[in-house]
């Protein structure tokens, strides 16, 4: 059963959609008037997806969505937006913020499930690249690192880039830690007698 947050950004009452979602399986766990307090909503509540009722996506609502898909990954949630706004510029923007799933005011009841498990499956998908994104990274910051502490030993021992890169090495081997921890090291000592 689907945890829900929905968040009501609307002048409508949304005991439809609340409705269509109990009846697709889903437990809405809160609804809230405000797109403000989905941070702190989404902190206490632990819903599986957010579900925003908007008639337009304002400005405020899309740096919500921002802020959620910002969250850390295993805080942030797969958000679906229905809206009756089908401007292709308000879709782009809602996307680009970070919605999972934009649906148009109308949503079928039968199609409800099945926007849902698209919803999870691309926010799943977009997680996993930015995961992927995160540790290519995080390799080319640690390189750059490595590169740097090569370059002192290479400059101030007058080792070449190989002896550089295997002394490194060396005392990474002899102490069990990783190179870049050794060159972080290296670095942190340069900085303080420079």
């Amino acid at each position: 059963m689907l945890k829900v947050l929905l968040v009501n950004d609307t002048t409508k009452q949304v005991g439809r959609l609340r409705t269509a979602l109990i009846q697709a399986g889903c437990e809405v766990v809160e609804e809230v008037s405000s797109a403000f307090m989905i941070p702190k909503r989404l902190e206490s509540l632990q819903p599986d997806v957010v579900i925003i009722d908007t008639d337009s996506p304002s400005r405020d609502v899309l740096e919500q969505i921002v802020v959620v898909s910002q969250m850390g990954i295993g805080s942030a949630r797969p958000v679906v937006m229905v809206s009756n706004d089908t401007q292709p510029m308000a879709i782009r923007a809602a996307i680009k913020a970070g919605v999972s799933a934009y649906v148009v005011e109308g949503v079928d009841e039968g199609r409800l499930a099945a926007v849902l498990e698209v919803a999870q499956a691309r926010f799943e998908a977009d997680q996993e690249l930015k995961n992927q994104v995160r540790i290519v990274e995080d390799k080319l910051n640690e390189r750059k690192i490595v590169e740097r502490a090569k370059g002192i030993l290479m400059q101030l021992r007058g080792m070449n880039e190989s002896e550089a890169y295997h002394a490194m090495r060396r005392m990474a081997m002899d102490r069990n830690i990783r190179i870049v921890e050794v060159a972080e090291k290296l670095l942190a000592m340069n900085d303080l007698l420079a």
